[in-house]
């Protein structure tokens, strides 16, 4: 059985049956509890789903898209069939529109908003993410401390810029992480302000695994271990049925063991991975599901 599948279904069942039903900028509800944390060790598992499908290709382009292209360019990730971001892009024009709860008289209104970033920003999901990590080269300072003094403890990627949030469609749900070598071990402390499990959790954390393997890989490491804090883990009430199927799921049909992750081992350097549509550097081995889990969108 995956570890990772029991954590994950453990906090679905605790946030249905201890969670409290609450509005949000979204239009519709959560059922929430206001914290949750795991621990991984990629020493003795690569941590995937296997109640559900979850599509490594596109967990990986996004999150080189981040750290390794370092865009906000929603056409990049369009342009290698990764649709993710695309209810959050930017138009042509410079506007960006939404359905959403507003703030009027201490209620909270639904109203349709239309917030104008200019043209330059134009097909970008303005000043969040890729942007952040390019304009104070994050990936390339951490790799190059890893490398160069490795028991350094201000190994910090901050995502979250006073600066520029304003002028981002949607600030950094996971915001944070920290980055420490123990005993030749590469070991990071990732920390989420927002987490849609159904949605975002899974991928988060194959991502965040996946990167971890990766800068381990080039920096002569091995992989460690991640924890993962997150303040307000929620399950949207559209997103309800399709959770109550996983959880069925686990309890009834056949334990699946994890996969391993295959990484390309002649990379190394970060940004020499492969991020064309066909991820050439990046396999899973054995990898067995149940089979896909359609969930909602909330923006």
């Amino acid at each position: 059985m995956a570890k990772w599948d029991k954590d994950y279904i453990e906090l679905c069942e605790k946030i249905l049956n201890e969670g409290v039903e609450v509005e949000n900028r979204t239009g519709t509800n959560t059922i929430k509890i206001p914290t949750h944390h795991f621990h991984f060790d990629l020493e003795k598992e690569f941590p995937i789903l296997t109640t559900k499908q979850l599509f490594i290709r596109q967990a990986v382009l996004e999150m080189l898209w981040i750290y390794q292209a370092q865009s906000n360019d929603v056409r990049w990730l369009k342009e290698r069939n990764v649709n993710i971001w695309n209810e959050w892009e930017i138009d042509e024009n410079g506007f960006w529109e939404a359905t959403q709860m507003v703030l009027e008289n201490g209620e909270l209104v639904k109203k349709q908003i239309k917030k104008d970033f200019g043209k330059e920003w134009a097909h970008t999901i303005g000043t969040a993410y890729g942007y952040i990590v390019k304009k104070f080269s994050m990936t390339q300072n951490l790799i190059n401390t890893l490398k160069t003094n490795v028991h350094d403890r201000r190994m910090v990627m901050s995502l979250w810029q006073n600066d520029y949030l304003d002028t981002a469609v949607l600030p950094s749900c996971v915001w944070s992480s920290e980055w420490d070598v123990t005993d030749g071990k590469l070991n990071c402390w990732v920390h989420q302000r927002s987490c849609d499990v159904p949605l975002g959790l899974p991928f988060n954390v194959t991502q965040y695994a996946t990167l971890l393997m990766m800068l381990a890989q080039v920096c002569n490491l091995k992989p460690g271990t991640i924890d993962w804090s997150i303040k307000d883990a929620h399950i949207y009430v559209n997103q309800i049925d399709g959770i109550k199927e996983q959880i069925n799921r686990y309890h009834t049909l056949e334990d699946l063991p994890a996969p391993k992750l295959w990484l390309n081992p002649d990379v190394k350097d970060f940004f020499d991975f492969d991020n064309s549509k066909d991820l050439k550097d990046v396999k899973l081995i054995d990898y067995k599901h149940h089979g896909k889990i359609s969930f909602m969108i909330s923006q």
